[in-house]
């Protein structure tokens, strides 16, 4: 009996225990694709239920690729692409509130704002809906916020975060001197009330951004000198990943309340590409896809001691350059579907389906808990006043049904009219920079405008006039 219960105790328990990736069929990748060659830690991949966003290698800028989901196989060369930046873009993020809106961070240190048409791009877009200035030095951390419509968060490479509102072109928050140096990556919590940052300088942070302070951090998280990540869990616990003093690659777990040791550390292997973690909080799985490495792990997360458990490893011949994630409401719930990742190869993205076995063809409840659907949970102005809203779920019973599509509107603040705030005192260039294009609102400058037009036309008018006479005598003399 006492052998039986050691059995037991050895042999977990989880339906999740028999995942199973699978590589699509060729003719559902998207082929010819030049994937970047930027030497930055990013995904260079962005995918909702709509569209796959990748980031390409592209002459005079910064471009990428927007595809419908459905448009596979190969991609002619002069497939229009985004391209507004002067300098390559670094990452990108889909608006979890709009399908249709994506920001880009770039070399070039701007982000930008773009709305994708309904079925996707007939011709290039250069345009942005909003570009957002303040940085000074390279963006290379884009993130939208959870439950906030609107509030996106970027880092550069000058070591701070801004949070802007991009509906209004601002910059109302910005942590300028918590980062000693360049920031790995940062990740908000479910609902957003703190970041998560890894830094170069081995510290992990968790940061309440509109108090503007530090709530727990641990130095030395990760003993190795190569690039750590950390990511929020659903129950407020950081997942980081690192290296430790021998370049083993190591996962941890951590309790934010005591940071002072890790709730269980386990090592991996010694390859030093990066390790980019995808959390999926309604099953507890988090996967991990090195860069470089041609294997996703993935390991289930529970409240009981070791806490971390190694479920598989799905593995391929071809090395990844890249990997997007596609939210839950994107995936065949038919099918058993729990994951899809799509991955960047030198010059292809192909998508990998993870599925749990089951043999009903029912709606299996335990693997698809409600899950966050489109629908922001606050506006930008009520976070920044302090609100804070849970994601709002949606059920998968019947299969996830897109939403009406929605403008995204960028109504800029009139200078004219704002009073002076404690704000606008202490404002960083940003937002004059951001706010230096206002809407006009007074009656009065509208006239204005309206008469130089007619004036402007005129002269356009009285100049054609002369023209022709011009005209008229030239060829008279040329007779």
């Amino acid at each position: 009996m006492a052998a039986n219960n050691d059995m037991r105790r050895v042999v977990r328990q989880s339906k999740f225990r028999h995942v199973f990736g699978q590589a699509v069929k060729n003719d559902q990748c998207y082929d010819d694709i030049r994937v970047s060659r930027v030497t930055w830690d990013s995904s260079f991949c962005a995918v909702n239920p709509k569209f796959v966003a990748l980031i390409i290698e592209a002459s005079g800028g910064g471009a990428f690729l927007v595809l419908p989901l459905h448009k596979t196989g190969r991609i002619d060369k002069a497939y229009p692409t985004v391209c507004g930046h002067t300098g390559p873009v670094l990452d990108i993020d889909w608006c979890p509130h709009n399908d249709h809106v994506i920001a880009s961070g770039s070399e070039d240190c701007t982000v930008m704002v773009w709305q994708i048409p309904e079925n996707g791009l007939v011709t290039s877009m250069s345009e942005p809906l909003v570009v957002l200035e303040g940085h000074s030095k390279r963006v290379g951390i884009i993130t939208w916020h959870p439950t906030a419509r609107n509030v996106l968060l970027s880092a550069g490479c000058d070591n701070q975060i801004y949070i802007w509102n991009a509906g209004t072109g601002e910059a109302v928050i910005r942590l300028e001197d918590m980062h000693p140096d360049v920031i790995f990556n940062v990740t908000w919590n479910r609902n957003g009330s703190l970041i998560c940052t890894a830094c170069k300088d081995k510290t992990i942070r968790v940061i309440d951004p509109r108090k503007e302070a530090i709530v727990a951090e641990k130095e030395k998280a990760h003993e190795g000198a190569r690039p750590m990540r950390a990511i929020f869990l659903a129950d407020g616990n950081v997942l980081t990943t690192g290296f430790s003093r021998m370049s083993e690659r190591q996962l941890a777990l951590w309790n934010t309340d005591n940071m002072e040791e890790p709730m269980t550390v386990n090592e991996m292997d010694t390859s030093n590409g990066v390790l980019l973690p995808f959390y999926d909080p309604d099953t507890s799985i988090v996967y991990l896809c090195g860069k470089g490495d041609s294997s996703i792990r993935y390991f289930e997360i529970t409240d009981e001691a070791p806490y971390v458990h190694f479920l598989s490893t799905f593995a391929t011949k071809e090395p990844q350059r890249g990997m997007g994630y596609m939210p839950k409401r994107g995936l065949d719930v038919n099918k058993c579907e729990i994951a899809r990742f799509y991955k960047l190869h030198e010059r292809k993205c192909e998508p990998i389906v993870m599925t749990v076995p089951r043999k009903s063809d029912l709606f299996q409840d335990d693997l698809y808990p409600d899950t966050s659907g489109p629908d922001a949970a606050l506006e930008a102005e009520e976070w920044f006043d302090g609100k804070n809203g849970d994601p709002i779920l949606i059920s998968l019973k019947n299969g996830y049904v897109q939403g009406k599509h929605r403008e995204f509107k960028v109504v800029k603040k009139n200078i004219l009219d704002s009073k002076v705030t404690k704000n606008s005192e202490n404002s960083s260039p940003a937002n004059k920079s951001a706010s230096s294009t206002p809407l006009i609102k007074s009656e009065a400058k509208l006239e204005e405008i309206l008469k130089e037009i007619k004036s402007l036309k005129d002269l356009v008018s009285s100049q054609e006039k002369r023209i022709i006479k011009l005209e008229d005598q030239m060829s008279k003399i040329a007779i």
